[in-house]
């Protein structure tokens, strides 16, 4: 009986991961890994940054879920590429995938790639893909103590939006408990604070996003020195 250990998996997974984060650097493509649960938003929230990258990012997106292509469809819907990986069980993505999915789309052009993850806050803490940036989404009716019962990967992202704003008037949540949380837990991380649908705070996280993805990109076309 022969048995492997996590921790290789884990360390095969990061080498691989850090080829990812070179080859899309190399190709002046800013990487972003979406996580949050099932139903937090992500798509929605996709959809609404798009519209307002437009002119200002060329995006591509890599779609993760167990089964379908219902998000990938909506995505394609607004011509951009997208690529399907249905896991089929898996509850991540990992950087062998995103490697593969990669390869599938045609980058020419692109600046932005988006990975939208398996709808998970646990299995997605524990693989980097190769993105420069991860955001965490979560929803206002998914409730307000999610950061104190999976501290990994809320700590492990760069950003937390915090969707469905406009729910807050009927639903318990408490706002400044889920920030006062994500400062414990990642202190240098941006909070944003939307609603999709309707619009409000998608400018300033279309703005910071915008940034990101743009200073990615003069890092790419401007290489550090060689002093080896």
């Amino acid at each position: 009986m022969k048995i492997v250990a996590a921790k290789k998996i884990l360390k095969a997974n990061d080498q691989l991961a850090e080829e990812n984060r070179e080859r899309f650097t190399s190709a002046g493509i800013f990487g972003v890994n979406i996580v949050g649960s099932p139903g937090s938003g992500k798509t929605t929230l996709l959809e609404a940054l798009f519209v307002r990258l437009k002119g200002r990012a060329k995006p591509a997106v890599i779609e993760g879920d167990i089964a379908g292509s219902i998000d990938a469809e909506r995505i394609d819907a607004m011509g951009i590429p997208v690529v399907q990986i249905n896991t089929e069980g898996a509850c991540h993505l990992d950087a062998n995938m995103i490697a593969a999915a990669a390869r599938d789309l045609d980058l020419e052009g692109v600046d932005l790639l988006v990975v939208e993850n398996v709808g998970n806050l646990v299995c997605t803490a524990g693989f980097d893909l190769g993105e420069h940036l991860r955001i965490v989404v979560l929803s206002v009716p998914e409730g307000d103590d999610k950061l104190a019962k999976y501290p990994a990967i809320f700590q492990g992202s760069d950003a937390l939006v915090i969707t469905k704003i406009d729910l807050l008037p009927y639903i318990k949540f408490d706002v400044d408990r889920v920030i006062g949380d994500m400062v414990r837990l990642a202190p240098q991380a941006e909070i944003f604070q939307v609603a999709a649908i309707k619009g409000e705070g998608m400018d300033s996280l279309a703005e910071w996003l915008a940034r990101k993805c743009h200073a990615g990109k003069r890092t790419a076309d401007n290489p550090a020195p060689d002093h080896s």
